[in-house]
This record gives C-alpha cells, structure tokens and sequence, in this order.
C-alpha cells in the first residue's frame, strides 16, 4: 500500500509544488482573531449537524485532540482551540466526531461484550477522515456553512469569499508536523514513520541515530528539515507510549475514507446536493448500516469487502487526490 500511494503522492506533490507562485500565501485568511467561544459554538453547530448524540457524551479542551469511551453511553471528545488560528478547532472537531459517530453508531445489543467498538484502528481512522476531509473539506459542506462561519467571526472574514476559502482550507504545503498536514502530504509523513518503525525493530537504526534519520527522511519526502527535535521526531506521543505499528492506520483511513465515501455515493448519489443543504442523515445511515452497527462483528478486511465488494484499494484515493488537487492547482 505504501508503494502504491508514494507513486501516487510524490508526483502531485512536485506537481503542485511547480505550479504554485513563489511566496504564495494562500492560508493566511485561517489567521487572525477568532474567540474561543465562538469557534465552540460554531464546531458544537456542526458536528451536532453530523448526527453526534450531545445525551452520550461530551466535548473538553485539551492540548492534543483525542476521542474516548468509558462505555457506550459515553464516548467523549477532546480538542484543541487556538485564538489566533481557525483550523485546529474546526477541523479537529469534525476530526474526533467521526470516531465517536462510529462508537455511539454500534449496535446496542453488543455493549459490555468484545464486539462493543470499532474493528480495527484503520476503520476507525476512516470515519474520521472521511467526516473531516470528504465532508468537512468539500465545496457542498462550505457552500452551506461559510455563511454562518461568516456570522460568527465577520471581522476576520471580511472581504473573504467562500471560493477563496474552500482554497485556504486545502492548501497544499508540506510542513514539519503530522496532524496539521494537508490531505496530500499526510500520507508522507506516516510512511516516514513507518519505514523507521521497522528499521528500529529489524535492529538496522539505532536509537541514537534515530534524530538524523527522521531529518533525512522529512528532507527527501518533503523537502524540509524540522527546526528541532520537539518539532520532528518527538511531536508524537506514539513511540514512548509504546504505540509501535500504529502509524498505519492513518494512511489505512484515508484510502478506506474514499472507498466508502464513493460506495455511499453509488448508493445515494444525491448526497452531494444534501450536504450542500447541511443536511448529513442519508450519510450517517448509510454509514451506521453498512460499518458502525457492526462493531467487532467482523474482521476490518471482511467488512471492507461486505461493504464495498473490494479488499482496500487505493485506486479511488489517488483518483481523489488527483483530481482534487489538479482542479485547485490548474495552471491559470
């Protein structure tokens, strides 16, 4: 898989790299002043919208986002605000939602029993990648909500319109950090991660040597070296919780995101258009009967070829890319 997608992934990116302006700064609408309580609001707005059930759980700040269950009536969520920058709130508000719309979505019959949760790590990310990136990234989902985000902070939003927006918010820039990485790039940094995961257990990296070859890797995949370690091989809290093996469920959700976000679409195609109205039912049921209710039922590559009559292919996803990222970089 990882093969596969930096095939796919090197390319666009030097692509896209070539086609943007030198000194280009397409991201700074998403800086400025943005209350805390209004970007609550907004994202409390939004994710409520998703169909995320406010009686079996709740949102709290924290330093990293995160999404959690003490059991099946509460499942909790965590995030992150920044009064000066709009993204880390808004979109790791729909970020975490799409994890606990999977738990809150299995079926009843299985709690306090093993089944009681989503069936792997990947299929879980793929809920919350979609939601975030396929929903919350989308024309359709702005073209309903850039006006009332519009509402919510007139001052900062001035004079931006929601083209110019939609823009902003897929940005492709390679950065030094994993989780405010554009949809393109992200997948780069998990194969980082990954390659060195398995040169520390094959015993071919050290520990020692492990700082010199994160900055090496990050220059050669994304043509940049972090400015210290806190900022490169320390920003994941992964490898000193003892979370080896792990990175690959990231890129694992993307390419299933698309996989299902296109059978949900061959299933109801005028998804598009009710997104568009700010309207998430025909999604959300889709997604709780053919994924959620099932909980542990099922094996992640048997509900995978149930749902999609496929194994995990990342055809659709490079497709997706490509086709995203050549439109919002066509030269002129």
């Amino acid at each position: 898989m990882f093969e596969e997608l930096k095939r796919g992934i090197v390319p666009l990116i030097r692509s896209v790299v070539e086609r943007s302006r030198e000194g280009e700064d397409r991201a700074a609408p998403l800086y400025g002043e943005f209350d805390e309580a209004g970007q609550e609001e907004f994202g409390r707005t939004v994710i409520s919208a998703f169909g995320y059930d406010w009686e079996r759980g709740r949102q709290d700040r924290c330093v990293h986002p995160f999404c959690i269950r003490t059991g099946p009536d509460d499942v909790r969520m965590a995030t992150r605000f920044d009064g000066t920058w709009l993204s880390p709130a808004l979109f790791g508000s729909m970020h975490e939602a799409g994890h606990a719309l999977y738990t809150q979505g299995v079926n009843p019959a299985y709690a306090r029993t093993p089944l009681d949760d989503g069936t792997s790590t990947g299929v879980h990310e793929s809920q919350l990648r979609l939601w975030e990136n396929l929903v919350g990234r989308s024309r359709p989902f702005w073209a309903h909500y850039y006006p009332k985000l519009q509402e919510v902070f007139p001052e900062a939003l001035k004079g931006v319109d929601v083209e110019a927006f939609y823009r902003v918010i897929n940005v492709l820039k390679p950065s030094e950090i994993r989780v405010e990485a554009d949809e393109v790039t992200y997948n780069l940094h998990i194969l980082l991660r990954f390659e060195l995961e398995v040169a520390l257990i094959e015993g071919t990296l050290s520990v020692s040597d492990l700082p010199t070859a994160w900055n090496a890797k990050m220059e050669e995949y994304l043509g940049i070296i972090p400015k210290n370690d806190s900022a490169g091989m320390l920003q994941d809290p992964h490898w000193s919780s003892g979370f080896f093996g792990h990175f690959p469920s990231y890129a694992i959700g993307n390419v299933l995101s698309v996989q299902l976000f296109e059978e949900a679409l061959e299933a109801h195609s005028d998804i598009p258009e009710q997104i568009q109205s700010g309207e998430f039912s025909t999604l959300l049921g889709w997604l709780r009967e053919k994924v959620h209710r099932h909980g542990s039922r099922y094996y992640p590559d048997e509900l995978i070829e149930r749902t999609t009559s496929r194994p995990l292919d990342t055809a659709p996803y490079l497709s997706y890319l490509n086709k995203k990222f050549g439109e919002l970089y066509e030269p002129g």
